[in-house]
C-alpha cells in the first residue's frame, strides 16, 4: 500500500512535465509554420485589390441595370464576386429576366450573371 502512495505523486509530477513538453513543442511547430509578414501583407493587399473590384462592378452592374428601358431593377440585388455577377430578388414579370441578364453581361468586366431572380407582382 505504501508503494502505491509513493507512485501518485511521481505519476502527478510525469504528467506535468509530459504536459508542458507537448506545450513547448507545439509552440516550436506553430513558429516555424508562420508565414513572413511580406506575404501576409501582400495577401491581404490582393485581397483589398479584389475586394475593390467586386465593388466597383457590382456599382457598374446596378448602374447599368437602373438605366435600362423596361426593367423594374428596384428589387434586384446584385452580387460581383471575381467577375461573376449574381442577380436576386425580385421582377414583376418573366420578359425581365433576359433584360436583367443581358444588361448585367454588358458591363466590361463581368464574364459570368448568375440568374436567382423571382418573379413577384409590385406590391408584394
Amino acid at each position: 500500500m505504501e508503494y502505491f502512495k509513493a507512485i501518485k505523486p511521481i505519476q502527478g509530477a510525469i504528467g506535468l512535465l509530459f504536459l508542458i513538453w507537448l506545450s513547448e513543442g507545439h509552440a516550436q511547430i506553430s513558429a516555424t509554420v508562420a508565414e513572413p509578414p511580406s506575404a501576409s501583407l501582400t495577401a491581404s493587399s490582393s485581397e483589398q485589390a479584389m475586394k475593390v473590384e467586386n465593388r466597383r462592378l457590382q456599382k457598374a452592374v446596378v448602374r447599368r441595370l437602373s438605366q435600362t428601358k423596361g426593367l423594374s431593377a428596384s428589387n434586384i440585388l446584385v452580387v460581383a464576386r471575381h467577375s461573376v455577377v449574381t442577380l436576386g430578388g425580385s421582377v414583376p414579370a418573366g420578359d425581365q429576366f433576359d433584360l436583367a441578364v443581358a444588361a448585367a453581361k454588358s458591363v466590361e468586366g463581368v464574364s459570368e450573371v448568375k440568374n436567382d431572380l423571382t418573379v413577384r407582382s409590385e406590391g408584394f
